[in-house]
């Protein structure tokens, strides 16, 4: 973390905070790594106070631990830990879609359809990174229709950890052409009103996502 990044002067914490929750998402920032304040004083050419306050929202986010005088370290969560936040996307998925489902108009459609088309180009381009964002995107727009705003709070969080780890691995993992057919089979499900189909092929979907990355997080920790 030695080169200088360059940052625009207003919402300093805004834009520290969204640059090191994409350093932490793509993996650059890694597990339990200690992010020191100084440091990223030096490194984004600010004072301490903004680095502290992003630090204390990643924090509030999960993907830090702040300690005030030593900075941060990178959460890394344990497999059981990583597994639960999988059950957690997949109770609240599974609600939020069924109710969303009679209710989606085209313009839902359209959405989910022009994020799949940004999730192939990303993939294609080897812009992993945009992944899980694009990921978390796509799923949230097959939701929105339900109107459900606390449930979607708590998932975004949810999301945010377990994109963490897709994004991490999916390149490893070589399985983005069969997540791109799960999404594209799940809208077509929710575009026909079959609600116990795209229950069923959700669920199947979060569970295989689940396994894969715990079999590599755990293979790759050992």
């Amino acid at each position: 973390m030695a080169s200088k990044r360059a940052v625009v002067r207003q919402s300093l914490p805004d834009v520290i905070v969204a640059d090191l929750r994409q350093r932490i998402l793509s993996g650059e920032l890694s597990e339990g790594e200690l992010i020191r304040q100084e440091l990223l004083a030096e490194e984004y050419d600010v004072s301490r106070m903004p680095i502290r306050e992003a630090l204390k929202r990643l924090d509030a986010e999960g993907l830090v631990v702040f300690t005030n005088h030593r900075g941060a370290t990178v959460t890394q969560h344990s497999l059981d830990e990583i597994a639960e936040i999988f059950d957690v996307r997949m109770m609240l998925e599974v609600d939020l879609f069924s109710r969303a489902i009679p209710l989606m108009r085209e313009e839902n459609v359209a959405e989910c359809e022009r994020i799949l088309k940004e999730m192939e180009a990303s993939y294609a381009s080897g812009d992993i990174a945009a992944w899980g964002p694009l990921n978390a995107a796509f799923h949230g727009a097959l939701y929105v229709a339900a109107e459900r705003k606390l449930t979607n709070q708590l998932l975004e969080r949810a999301s945010l950890q377990s994109n963490r780890y897709v994004s991490m691995h999916i390149d490893q993992l070589n399985q983005s052409q069969h997540a791109q057919q799960d999404h594209s089979d799940l809208l077509i499900l929710a575009r026909q009103g079959n609600v116990e189909g795209a229950i069923e092929k959700l669920r199947s979907h979060i569970a295989n996502t689940k396994r894969q990355v715990l079999e590599h997080i755990a293979a790759s920790r050992r």
